[in-house]
């Protein structure tokens, strides 16, 4: 879960997508927490309450509305209006639920509910189960190749290209269709946790998002963060977010 975290604040500076390349600053000054963390604390927050997802992700997004929601999504928070969204929210938030729960079946159910309260197109939920079902593979010691196949079968993602063949033509993208698989290519090409977020950036896209999606996949995968990454992002989450993270972590026995 913290490697989505991570990877949401080390994408923020470069978010309007004009970061073409991996030798990037990792952390900046103005490199912060944005909706999407705001997001992934509320779903975690939910699994370990047992509260419904919808009632987390409203409580949540009401308490830091200027953490960069989208219009669409701001119009469900206000006027609690069904929406057919297919954008990337369902998929930026839904890391906890690969971390949390140990059967698939129960993974994608769990994803579509976490999806459908305000992003219930089924291209939103597809999203939202490919990045929960990345992450559940990524945990329990599947190979990238595994998960590039499942990935591919079951969802129809084009994960057959390299993150140097999407980038040339890559630009801002905001729907499920267009940045979940450039993520998961992201993770797949990578070497290590700060490569796959670097990758996820560097395609010059959504790069917050890109980055969170990639990153929950790589802390899965690779089963630790860097400390010296750790404990830069760390100074910029608030103390109420870490203490979920925390007992999230420790609930699942997820190591930092």
């Amino acid at each position: 879960m913290i490697g989505a975290i991570i990877g949401d604040i080390i994408g923020s500076p470069y978010e309007s997508g004009w970061m073409k390349r991996e030798d990037f600053e990792l952390f900046r000054k103005n490199s912060m927490f944005t909706d999407d963390t705001v997001l992934t604390v509320a779903v975690a927050d939910a699994i370990l309450s047992g509260a419904e997802y919808e009632d987390k992700i409203r409580e949540y997004a009401n308490q830091h509305r200027g953490r960069g929601f989208g219009k669409r999504f701001k119009q469900w928070l206000g006027f609690n209006v069904m929406n057919d969204s297919f954008g990337n929210g369902s998929a930026m938030r839904v890391s906890p639920i690969g971390f949390a729960f140990d059967k698939e079946d129960k993974v994608l159910e769990e994803a579509e509910k976490s999806a459908v309260c305000s992003h219930n197109h089924p291209e939103a939920i597809k999203g939202a189960k490919a990045i929960a079902l990345s992450v559940y593979m990524a945990k329990n010691g599947y190979t990238k190749e595994e998960i590039r196949s499942r990935i591919i079968d079951q969802f129809g993602y084009d994960l057959n290209r390299t993150v140097d063949e999407i980038r040339p033509d890559y630009s801002f993208d905001s729907t499920c269709k267009g940045s979940v698989g450039e993520a998961i290519v992201a993770f797949l090409d990578s070497k290590d946790y700060e490569d796959a977020v670097r990758k996820a950036v560097s395609l010059g896209g959504d790069a917050d998002t890109l980055a969170c999606m990639a990153g929950g996949i790589a802390e899965a995968y690779y089963k630790e963060t860097p400390k010296y990454i750790l404990v830069e992002a760390w100074k910029r989450i608030p103390s109420t977010f870490r203490d979920i993270i925390g007992k999230f972590h420790e609930a699942y026995n997820i190591k930092y």
